[in-house]
Formats: structure tokens, sequence, C-alpha cells
């Protein structure tokens, strides 16, 4: 592919963030000193109101979480479009030895979502300095609860799509990666980029008794050890492997000691696949399965599902108009298709349920340390540099711009 200049408006914004860099990594490692947990974050919140003040947008809190909807409305008449970050740390202890550390034991931006969150207000600097000339409105939406609490669904319930009071044509959204993708890269693909996850807790309960004469005990341990392999099976013979699911036992308890049968097993395992279609099935048959296998053996198997997150998926449209945004503003050289989704999940995905997205990756491994070896994102040794801020910024800047033009 031959390289693409950068129209003057690209070399503007990208001179625009660049001045931006410095306070936006200041805003990012204080973020990073004082993580929070899901759904609440009143001190993520506040540096985020601070950050805005001044600002020509209308402010909303959440009401279940300590979310901000940031709405500008352009000069111009539009349509609306929608830019995402989310904000919550890990339960993880860093170990990064960073100066600028967590000083909260046990919890750390492990993730990358204080980046993404400086990303996100550089953004709406960027749009609000160019708010004359803005064909449409642009919602901000500032996320708590991604690590699994909901948090999207929680916002999308207390208004943020009808925000600027017409659904936004397009949302878009950057997660930073601490490895793999060279620093200042991005990624993304049309289709499924990021998995389903839901969790499947089986118990299967029969009668104890002494490990000695275990004829006269309902011993669960062995129907439920079969269930774990069978589950293994049923993911290669009953699934296609162009259009995968994954399922791991994380969890499996059962007995007190050595020569005691017990009345129950319980595992738990994660139950991730790549398409809407798999995902039905899979939660279907992984239960029919272990009950049939527990059933089999004489025992009463109780198998839940939990729905998690559903899969991520790019709109073709979207995500090609983001490819290109992403090879105009910062290069060729720095824009990769992915060859296949991550196995990760994300909040996200409940955004694209309803509105055409595109979701990116963004390499953020520092120059010191190697991309293929480097911790990845959940490690507590897990480092992000935030030199790639402003370009995190202009680029979601100019995907709402040239999304806003197109009308």
């Amino acid at each position: 592919m031959t390289d693409v200049e950068p129209s003057s408006r690209h070399t503007a914004l990208r001179a625009s963030a660049a001045a931006l860099q410095p306070e936006l990594a200041a805003l990012r490692r204080a973020l990073h000193q004082e993580p929070e947990i899901g759904l609440e974050l009143p001190l993520t919140q506040a540096k985020v109101l601070a950050a805005l003040d001044g600002l020509p947008l209308t402010l909303t809190l959440g009401k279940q979480l300590s979310s901000v909807t940031a709405v500008l409305r352009g000069a111009l008449p539009g349509p609306v479009v929608l830019l995402r970050g989310d904000m919550d740390a890990l339960p993880v202890q860093e170990t990064s030895g960073l100066p600028y550390s967590s000083t909260v034991p046990g919890v750390m931006h492990a993730c990358g979502h204080d980046l993404h969150t400086a990303g996100l207000v550089g953004a709406a600097r960027l749009l609000s300095e160019r708010r004359e000339t803005l064909a449409g409105s642009v919602v901000f939406m500032f996320q708590p609860g991604e690590e699994g609490q909901g948090g999207a669904r929680v916002m999308i319930e207390e208004g943020v799509l009808d925000a600027a009071g017409s659904a936004p044509v397009a949302a878009y959204a950057l997660h930073v990666a601490a490895s793999v993708l060279p620093n200042g890269w991005v990624a993304t693909r049309p289709g499924p980029i990021m998995a389903a996850a839901d969790v499947l807790t089986v118990t299967m309960r029969g009668r104890g008794g002494h490990g000695s004469t275990p004829h006269l005990a309902l011993d669960p341990v062995p129907a439920a050890c079969e269930a774990v392999t069978a589950l293994q099976t049923m993911v290669t013979r009953r699934f296609d492997a162009f259009d995968p699911v994954v399922v791991t036992v994380g969890s499996f308890h059962a007995g007190t000691t050595d020569n005691v049968i017990p009345d129950e097993a319980v595992f738990a395992a994660t139950v991730r696949s790549f398409s809407p279609e798999a995902r039905t099935r899979v939660l279907e048959e992984a239960p029919r399965l272990v009950r049939g296998i527990g059933e089999a053996h004489g025992l009463t198997v109780e198998a839940v599902v939990t729905e998690g997150y559903p899969v991520t998926v790019n709109d073709a449209g979207e995500a090609g108009y983001a490819a290109e945004t992403a090879r105009q503003l910062l290069g060729t050289d720095r824009y990769i298709e992915m060859p296949r989704p991550v196995a990760g999940s994300e909040d996200f995905a409940v955004v694209g349920e309803r509105i055409p997205s595109a979701y990116l990756m963004l390499g953020a491994c520092p120059a010191d340390r190697d991309p293929g070896t480097a911790p990845y994102n959940h490690s507590p040794e897990a480092a992000f540099d935030d030199s790639v801020l402003g370009d995190a910024a202009a680029l979601l800047a100019e995907l709402a711009l040239g999304r806003l033009d197109r009308g």
C-alpha cells in the first residue's frame, strides 16, 4: 500500500494533540496513582470533571454508577457520533516499579483504562476547539465497570445513547496494549474482534461415604472429572474450527480429605465464543452435556449459565472507515489489520449490538520492552507508554470529525 498524504486537517489535529500531550500524560499518571474498581469511581469521576471544566459540554452524571456523559453540540446541524473510554481498574497488586505506581494496595490500572480516560479527555478538548465547524454532536462516554460489572449496559439504561437527542450513527473506542503491538501502531478488523465471555457453573450432587466402600456411596467426583474432559471433546467435535469456542475450567472443588467421598463436586468454566450463533449453541449444549453425564451416574446436576459480555463485532463499514482514518492520520506504516479476533471480552460489545461501531487496538508498549515478550494487559508488571496519548486523542477526534462530515 502506498503512503497516504495527510490532509491539512490531519496535520493541524496532530499538532494540537501534540501540544496537549504533557497535560494528558499528567492526567493519566494521576489516574494511575489512584485507581478504583467497579461501578463506583468517585476519585476518577472528579478528575475527569476537572479535566473537562470550561469546555462547551453538557454533562450528565450517572445515578447507579460514577459515569460521566458529556455532549458536544456542533455549531452546524448533523448526526451524532459516540466516543467511549472506560475508567475502572483491576484488583491487582502493581509490581511495575514505575515512579507513579498505584498508591492503593491491591488495585492497579493493569489494563490501561487510565490511558483510555485521558485519551477521551484529549478528544473532547480537540473537538471542543473545533466546535464552530462541527457538523453534528459528539457524545463522550466515560464508563466505569468494564472489568466484569457491565457498566456499559447500565449507562445505556440511563440514557447515554439518547444523550444528544438522537441515537448515534456510529460509535468508536480504542484499547491500548502493553505488548504484542509495537508502540503507536493501530490494529482492527471487520467482524468479530473480541470474544463473548460467559460462565458455566456445575454442581453434581451424590451421596457421601467412606473412601474404602465407594459402592455404598454415590461419588460425584469421577462424574465431574468426566464432564470436564467431555467439554473439551465437545469443543472439537461439535463446533466448526473456523468459528471456535473455548471452554476453560478454572475452578474445581470437591471434598475435604483423601478418604471421604464428598456429597458434591463443583466446577466453573469460562466459555468464550466468536459469533452470536456459536455462543447460542454452546450455552445450550454445554449444560445439556454435563447434565447428561451426571444423570448417567445417578447424580443430581445443577448447571447454571451466567451470561457475560456478548461478542464484540465491528461493523464492516465502520471498521473499514476506522482503518483508513488511522492510515491517513498516522501513516500506513502504523496500521495493521488483525488476522483474527482476540479471545478476551469487552463491554463495548453491548454498544456495538445497538450502534454500528468500530473498536481499535493501539500499541502502548514502552520503548525499552520487546512487544513480543513484554507483560501483557492485566499483569502486575504491565506498563503502558503514555506518549501515545496524543495520537489516541487525535485518532478518536478524527474518527468523529470524519464520520460527521459524511452525515
